[in-house]
């Protein structure tokens, strides 16, 4: 239903609550507030409003959080508040519009003690008791489903029962390709919340508000999210505070790229003085060059002008600039100001970036040619607001619709304006896409079917999905679904086939994902295709948020994945498929794989074995752009391909430690050896044996890693031992930062020695080695965590046969592991002990020791003391690492599954609560001749959930929003700090026990099988 402005009255924020007053600071809600107060206020239906930007949705978010607090009013009027059992989330398509909200409600609500939580990139300084405690969780579609996705076995879901208000900010996002995170998080909320364990629960009662701009099927979104007819809200452009006027134009596409946005500028004066009317406007550019190439071509038009120039209106104007030039630090700035015109971007100074802000606001500079992130960062309102070129990284894709969105917002300034103008610049071919876009034309469709795959399989690991009845379920539960049966074409089906028939097409498709899953060995079924479990590549993959192309090519690596052969798996990765090879690059790209300094430690070759002189791909483009950055001091420094670095480098960090752990999984040592150099070599873009190693520490950049190198300080060791002094006559720095280098030491882990030795052992023809490690020096800095992989392997083999995961700073030392190892007849095998640091390179540990023959060992480390045992000889055994347990025969056709008798083996999600930092602790896994894969179990079941909501059946109902009786509220309040009290005590005992070595299971296998494996 359409609703005009007028139709009915405004309401006062004094029809709230007293407590919840506070939150406004006006006394009135406009027209569209108003409309809505009943629904969002006085019920608790599911909402979906459409409705012009500006027009003020957001405190409809305000509205439905005051709604679900309101049930913490006593019938006294007293508020009292319980942290975290009433959760709210908040999900927008940006960082930037999470981090402006996450300071707006903190600040509204921070009077109430509501804790707003935010989950971004940006942010990731929180574990799961801070989401336990927190009643706002802000965040991003990628960062919510990662998070959940993150640490299974700990709880990930354990916050899913308290989750009572779901806001989904910029629906239309579903439109994008982006959009399929915010569709699988909404669809596994709607099945968690049919579960029948989930009924006592708040999720089981969730309310659903999505706003949106004007679009025309906002009947599907309503059915998807279940909203009644009451809850539908579409409002018009009389909504709109400012009459905003939309042009579209497209040009011809030129040779390239490069050329088309050169084209632009020349065309974007004329714009400006055929519509802007003499008043402020916005130039959106796609990349930081763009904006200052834009604003230099505006200033030279305007230079000519002389008196006349358009951009400044009198003499008084012109005078204010002539000063303000001379308070930017920006020398291409300051001639820019002189002539009104100005640009903005992460490139300049914090200092010249608010100079610039405010002679904006204040009117004297009338042009700002900026990039697209001012669109969901400061509110700099113009009349005119001009998109020039909508693709976005360089040229690579077009934006998202809700960047178009966000920019174009930025159009009209209220009480300023009354009227705003809008320009987009695009190719002719693109034109429609973006008049249906402004006009509200443009169908929102589900983008869900192209990664399907790798979202089955992420609802398959949390235990969401058990079979192909729930996964069918599950993509019932999608917007998928609903568009498919209203535009069945869009997803390759035949029109006016029957609503049968596209279930059954939704079906096939389930299954054919499922078999492809199973086929490369992502999921477990049984014959029957019916029951699916999750096996370890499939769990990998999900916790790294791969691709399952990508996932693919790590489990089609080499027998001795060299780091060259890993570098160029990321290369072929779907993460960095939009990196493109643009003409303009490849001339520096030529001159840096032919490397005539000798600075790459690879290069791109041709047929013959000789470094290629052309660049002909983007994968090699991105090979090139890897082993470039990894030199530290890199050639590359044109802004676009440092864009792409740091993305390379970032997924590539992703990618590779993903791969780490899947090689530890298949017992590959010189796989995992490599893709955790590589992991560390990109996230600190340096190779391991670099001069510059020093950059790693905090404070030292190129510069100072430079300065340092030509004193002769290249170690950490050297640096320690430097004079603080001669740092700063070195690096022409002021005192004290000799001091404050030195001090950057200290982030170091502790130092730790490791040693190899063999020991006299009793039982003839068998060697005993003792790999001991023992920490020298103590972390001064208590707040930071240091983790380091002990790998103990074969060479010649190839394969690990130790592998354990060490908290550096607080291992109980020393601490062995001992390893009983056959000698042979003849020949010498050799046995490596390394320890890999997690996150610096350059101060790993490496030791070996010749042994004789393949080793056919069992395993038992201890802490600080030498174990004897009698070692069974069945060909597979089964050792648990418990003095009270013995070694048994293991099972070779049995899945074990912990606290739970045979056949009644559940495969729900676990929603036990377990600390972030907590050592992962598992049951027997056993590994088959027919099935190498890990069966992935959980060890609760709703154990969380069932436990609250015996308690809370009152407050976990809808029906009563406002209780009337405080008592409710306290038993709820003391169950809470009883459970916190659980946690504290849980935490204690498990410091305590943190460095014994958890009870698990090790499988053995003699050399006949082992020999069998690596074949």
């Amino acid at each position: 239903m359409n609703l005009s402005m007028d139709s009915y009255a405004l309401k006062s924020v004094s029809d709230l609550p007293a407590p919840l007053r506070s939150t406004f600071s006006f006394r009135y809600f406009n027209s569209l507030q108003s409309e809505c107060f009943s629904a969002c206020f006085l019920s608790d239906v599911n909402m979906v409003v459409s409705a012009p930007t500006g027009s003020g949705k957001t405190v409809l978010f305000e509205l439905c959080i005051l709604r679900l607090l309101s049930r913490f009013i006593s019938a006294e009027g007293r508020f009292i508040h319980i942290k975290g059992t009433l959760k709210t989330i908040y999900i927008a398509p940006s960082k930037a519009l999470v981090q402006e909200k996450v300071r707006d409600w903190s600040h509204k609500l921070g009077s109430l003690g509501i804790n707003c939580l935010e989950l971004t990139g940006d942010n990731e300084s929180y574990n799961i008791r801070n989401i336990q405690e927190a009643d706002i969780i802000l965040t991003t579609p990628e960062k919510f489903d990662a998070v959940t996705r993150y640490r299974i076995k700990d709880g990930g879901l354990s916050f899913f029962s308290d989750i009572a208000l779901l806001l989904i900010d910029e629906v239309h996002l579903l439109n994008d390709p982006r959009g399929a995170a915010l569709e699988a998080i909404v669809s596994r909320i709607k099945m968690l919340a049919r579960n029948p364990e989930m009924k006592l629960s708040s999720l089981a009662h969730v309310r659903f508000l999505a706003v949106s701009a004007t679009i025309p099927n906002i009947g599907d979104l309503a059915e998807w999210l279940m909203v009644p007819v009451q809850g539908i809200k579409r409002f018009g452009e009389e909504m709109r505070p400012v009459k905003l006027t939309t042009k579209v134009f497209g040009y011809t596409p030129a040779k390239n790229d490069f050329l088309f946005e050169k084209r632009l500028q020349n065309y974007i004066f004329d714009i400006l003085m055929q519509y802007s009317r003499g008043k402020s406007a916005l130039v959106f550019c796609s990349t930081r060059k763009g904006a200052q190439e834009a604003a230099q071509r505006l200033s030279q038009i305007a230079m000519t002008f002389g008196h006349s120039n358009p951009f400044i209106k009198n003499r008084e104007q012109q005078e204010r600039l002539r000063e303000a030039s001379l308070s930017c630090s920006d020398k291409q700035m300051q001639s820019y100001i002189l002539y009104g015109v100005g640009y903005h971007n992460g490139g300049l100074c914090l200092k010249d970036r608010n100079f610039i802000e405010g002679l904006f606001l204040s009117g004297d500079l009338q042009i700002l040619c900026t990039t697209n992130t001012l669109a969901h960062g400061i509110n700099l309102p113009a009349h005119t607001v001009v998109i020039k070129s909508t693709a976005a990284l360089g040229l690579y894709m077009e934006y998202d619709r809700s960047m178009i969105l966000q920019m174009s917002g930025r159009a009209g300034r209220p009480p300023f304006d009354d009227t705003g103008m809008v320009i987009i610049m695009t190719r002719r071919e693109t034109v429609h896409l973006y008049e249906n876009l402004l006009n509200g034309c443009e169908m929102v469709e589900s983008q869900l079917l192209s990664c399907v795959t790798e979202h089955l399989t992420a609802e398959i690991v949390q235990l969401t999905i058990s079979d192909i009845t729930r996964a069918i379920e599950w993509m019932k539960c999608s917007y998928l679904y609903v568009r498919m049966k209203k535009n069945p074409e869009n997803y390759a089906i035949k029109r006016g086939i029957p609503i049968d028939r596209i279930e059954k097409h939704m079906q096939e498709i389930c299954v054919q994902k499922v078999n492809e899953l199973s086929q490369y060995q992502m999921i477990w079924t049984d014959e029957d295709g019916f029951l699916l479990k999750p096996l370890e590549p499939g769990r990998l993959m999900t916790k790294y948020y791969l691709k399952f192309n990508t996932m693919k090519h790590i489990m089609q690596a080499p027998a001795n994945c060299s780091i060259e052969d890993a570098l160029h798996i990321i290369c072929r990765a779907e993460e960095i498929s939009w990196i493109q090879l643009r003409r303009n690059e490849k001339k520096l790209l030529n001159d840096i794989n032919t490397d005539k300094d000798g600075r790459l430690h690879f290069h791109i070759l041709g047929d013959k074995g000789k470094r290629k002189k052309r660049i002909q791909t983007r994968e090699e483009k991105i090979f090139v752009l890897a082993n470039d950055c990894l030199t530290g001091d890199p050639l590359v420094h044109d802004l676009s391909m440092s864009q792409d670095m740091n993305s390379i480098c970032s997924n590539g960090c992703r990618i590779s430690k993903c791969m780490k752990e899947y090689f530890i999984y298949r017992k590959n040592y010189k796989g995992a050896l490599n893709s955790t150099a590589l992991a560390k070599s990109l996230h600190q873009k340096l190779w391991d044996d670099s001069p510059y190693l020093l950059k790693q520490l905090p404070g030292i950049g190129m510069v100072t890693a430079k300065a340092l190198h030509s004193m002769g300080v290249k170690l950490f060791e050297t640096l320690s031992e430097a004079d603080p002094r001669k740092i700063e006559i070195v690096t022409g720095r002021k005192y004290p930062f000799g001091n404050h280098i030195k001090e950057s030491l200290l982030s170091l882990p502790p130092k730790v020695e490791m040693k190899v030795e063999e020991i006299e052992c009793q039982r003839q023809g068998k060697s005993k080695l003792v790999i001991t490690l023992t920490r020298l020096t103590q972390s001064l800095q208590s707040t930071k965590r240091h983790y380091a992989d002990m790998v103990v392997g074969l060479e010649e083999d190839n394969l690990i046969i130790f592998h354990e995961k060490i908290r550096v700073d607080e291992f109980l030392s020393p601490y062995s592991a001992t390893i009983l190892v056959s000698k042979p007849q003849q020949g010498k095998m050799t046995v490596k002990a390394d320890l890999i640091f997690e996150e610096f390179i350059g101060i790993d540990l490496h030791q070996k020791f010749m042994v004789k023959e393949e080793i056919d060992s069992n395993v038992i480390y201890k802490h600080g003391i030498k174990q004897h045992s009698s070692f069974p000889q069945p060909k597979e055994v089964c050792v648990i690492e418990d003095d009270k347990d013995c070694a048994s025969q293991a099972p070779t056709e049995e899945f074990h599954y912990s606290n739970q008798s045979k056949g009644e083996t559940s495969f729900m999600p676990s929603f036990n609560l377990l600390d972030e930092e907590s050592e992962e602790e598992g049951t027997p896994v056993i590994e088959t001749e027919d099935d190498e894969c890990k069966i992935i179990t959980e060890r609760t079941v709703f154990d969380h959930i069932r436990e609250k909501a015996k308690n809370f059946p009152v407050l976990a109902s809808s029906n009563n929003p406002c209780p009337s009786s405080e008592a409710l509220v306290l038993i709820r309040k003391r169950t809470r700090e009883k459970h916190l009290e659980l946690d504290d005590v849980t935490e204690g005992s498990k410091q305590t026990e943190r460095n014994k070595i958890p009870h698990r299971a090790v499988v053995i296998r003699s050399s006949e099988s082992r020999g069998a494996r690596t074949r």
